[in-house]
């Protein structure tokens, strides 16, 4: 199996053109700021004789409430796909997300080591378009999967200049909860501690 990841920022700095100027690197009280990832991996499935493709962007949009603390909200869109080599068969998975953040940063210079709680809601959509001789029209969809998840990771911010930084997070300690759509469904829930290197997200700054 081989698998790209690209993990890169999603800077949505338009529409700021009256953006504040920063006078030094790092950030204050009432300092705001956007962030974000991109990310798009692939995977050959050759068992099945199929390519899982996905791709996901997550904006972030943060305010100072204080020196120390930053407290903001996030967007998510993600799609992957599961299609077969020979023909057009294939599945597709499609979610939407909505959080809310807090972050405590240690200081707030060039180097801001923080620690982050977030909290989300995802929506995930099925559909089945006769995948692998499993026979069902086209449009056909599972019932939508609701997740509720809360999350806790460590990080740093490291400005390169007086409006962008590198931003890294490292581990993830966190707990979800998931359930499908329906009338007495019943959910699934789960704790998981991770430190290992798929846990390492690496992403760009951008304070006004």
């Amino acid at each position: 199996m081989k698998k790209l990841l690209f993990t890169a920022v999603a800077v949505f700095a338009f529409g700021f053109v009256n953006a504040q100027e920063s006078s030094a690197e790092g950030f204050g009280k009432g300092s705001m700021f956007l962030s974000g990832t991109v990310s798009f991996g692939t995977n050959d499935l050759k068992s099945l004789d199929a390519k899982e493709t996905s791709f996901v962007v997550a904006p972030k949009f943060g305010y100072f409430v204080s020196e120390n603390i930053a407290v903001g909200v996030g967007l998510g869109f993600g799609n992957s796909q599961i299609k077969a080599n020979s023909n057009n068969q294939k599945i597709e998975n499609k979610t939407t997300s909505f959080g809310a953040f807090g972050r405590y940063y240690l200081k707030t210079s060039k180097f801001a080591p923080f620690a982050e709680l977030n909290v989300n809601y995802a929506n995930t959509n099925t559909e089945y378009v006769r995948f692998l001789g499993q026979v069902a029209p086209i449009g056909v969809n599972s019932p939508d999967i609701i997740t509720f998840s809360a999350n806790v990771a460590p990080g740093f911010n490291y400005f390169i200049s007086d409006n962008f930084a590198l931003e890294t997070s490292v581990g993830i300690i966190g707990y979800s909860n998931s359930k499908m759509d329906v009338s007495g469904a019943k959910a699934d829930s789960g704790f998981n501690i991770g430190l290992d290197l798929t846990n390492i997200n690496f992403g760009l700054v951008y304070k006004f």
